[in-house]
């Protein structure tokens, strides 16, 4: 908690915790960032290349599709050449639940419900249960039950959730509490109302998402805002930006809302200027290219580029590195919040981004240090 800056604060929902393979969920643990692969999980090459460059751009989970026997066959060599836990998602046919559990997945995304008899149930809990894998209950406003459908006439949070307690109910009678739940759906008020009710009702570790949000852009702002508003509350123990787009765009929106709210501390966090006619220097072109120059970076990192010396200052004084534009392209470079020294408009990209590997380097050598 912040004493200094209450006002930061955000007062997590304590919920248990959960093992999904080596990430913990849920508790006091930090929120995970998950994604999904669109390669036919057949093509085996394929699907570990994208699996890790989700996990290189930050993903702590990634799902796989496992709609047929084939698929599952697939996951175990997968599996053996990633990093990352892997969460196989299964829609019907219970017999996919099982394989994928065998095959080593760390949990298994289903709806209980949609597996088929209690008997069903019981055998999928059963292969979790032997092959130490978690499962994740996702509800969806998209496909309730007809009887919940019926009774309520249309999706709303209290639908949602007589579904997920259901789902709940079925595995609690196996004796099963290594779950996760979502309650996602694509329309945001929909979604927000669904887990503010679910965050009541139970204490398991919840999964957020606003499904299939959209493309890129306004998916990532509706993502945003409906993400935004249940963390800014506390709920939320890992989520997933759901894009029309590729998956690693995911990933960077996730952290990005994470590192907003001061969930997740990765990377370059900048603060720029949206630009006027008093910038020294190309405000936007600037920015665009140290967002690719340095997106290599992991290591937590404050960067503020100003284009003016009318917020310049005081941004900078709040970064680890900041740039503020001056007269005659004398911008002035910040060091910890305070003045350093100059640098010409011909030399800030190059300059700055050695400023940030260098500082970088830094937090690195901190790091091995306190490990030792």
């Amino acid at each position: 908690m912040n004493s200094i800056r209450p006002f930061r604060n955000i007062k997590r929902r304590l919920s248990r915790e959960i093992s999904v393979g080596k990430v913990r969920v849920g508790g006091e643990n930090p929120i995970s960032v998950q994604s999904m692969t669109n390669t036919l999980t057949t093509d085996i090459n394929k699907t570990i290349n994208q699996v890790n460059a989700l996990h290189d751009a930050g993903a702590d989970i990634v799902r796989v599709s496992c709609p047929d026997e084939e698929s599952t066959l697939s996951l175990k060599k997968i599996i053996k050449n990633v990093e990352v836990p892997i969460i196989a998602d299964i829609h019907f046919h219970y017999q996919r639940a099982i394989e994928a559990a065998k095959a080593g997945a760390s949990c298994l995304r289903i709806n209980p419900g949609n597996i088929g008899s209690k008997e069903r149930v019981s055998e999928v809990v059963k292969a979790a249960k032997d092959y130490n894998c978690s499962i994740r209950i996702g509800v969806n406003g998209g496909s309730l039950e007809r009887e919940i459908l019926e009774k309520y006439k249309e999706p709303c949070p209290e639908a949602l959730v007589e579904s997920a307690k259901k789902n709940i109910a079925l595995l609690e009678q196996n004796n099963f509490n290594n779950f996760k739940i979502s309650v996602k759906a694509s329309d945001i008020f929909l979604a927000i109302g669904s887990y503010r009710l679910l965050a009541k009702e139970c204490d398991y570790p919840l999964h957020l998402g606003i499904t299939e949000a959209g493309g890129l852009f306004s998916g990532t702002v509706k993502s945003s805002i409906g993400l935004g508003l249940l963390l800014l509350e506390g709920i939320g123990d890992t989520i997933r930006v759901s894009l029309s787009a590729d998956p690693l765009e995911e990933v960077k929106a996730g952290l990005e809302i994470l590192k907003s709210l001061g969930l997740k501390k990765r990377g370059v966090n900048i603060i720029s200027c949206p630009s006027c006619a008093r910038q020294a220097f190309e405000v936007i072109k600037t920015v665009e290219v140290l967002e690719k120059r340095l997106s290599h970076i992991k290591e937590p990192i404050t960067l503020s580029i100003i284009g003016c010396v009318v917020n310049g200052p005081g941004e900078a004084a709040q970064t680890d590195i900041g740039l503020t534009g001056g007269g005659k392209g004398n911008n002035m470079i910040y060091l910890s919040g305070l003045q350093n020294h100059k640098v010409p408009n011909s030399s800030i990209i190059d300059h700055v981004v050695s400023l940030v590997e260098k500082k970088a380097e830094e937090i690195r050598q901190e790091q091995n240090a306190s490990n030792k």
